[in-house]
């Protein structure tokens, strides 16, 4: 799947009730948006710097600065470390509330819009 398509499951299951997710939609949402932050920054890698995507994700975002605007960057770096644990059960962690869901949402699909359309280019 495409980082376009996921981020269209993941609205999907913001906006309709999907049976049989009861009480596991905000976590597999918040999967599914992750997963397109990771797989538009490896194909970002791929057409920029190749050996970056077998780094790892903290890595990629230290590097990003560097091959991307800093405003993309910063949005990388908030998205993902929202998402990383929110995707994640633990007893003792509320869920990702809708309204939380739907800013890493829209967040990472401008990051996706803006990543995919980046010309490769190293600042400073």
């Amino acid at each position: 799947m495409t980082p376009q398509e996921l981020l269209a499951e993941a609205d999907r299951l913001l906006t309709t009730v999907v049976p049989g997710t009861r009480g596991r939609w905000p976590r597999a949402c918040a999967w599914l948006i992750r997963l397109a932050l990771e797989q538009s920054l490896d194909e970002f890698w791929a057409k920029t710097l190749p050996g970056a995507a077998a780094s790892s994700m903290r890595a990629q975002l230290l590097l990003l600065p560097r091959y991307a605007d800093q405003q993309t960057a910063a949005q990388a770096r908030d998205a993902w470390f929202g998402l990383a644990p929110a995707a994640h059960h633990h007893a003792y962690d509320l869920a990702p509330t809708a309204a939380e869901l739907r800013r890493w949402h829209d967040l990472v699909a401008a990051i996706v819009a803006t990543l995919s359309s980046a010309t490769p280019s190293l600042s400073r």
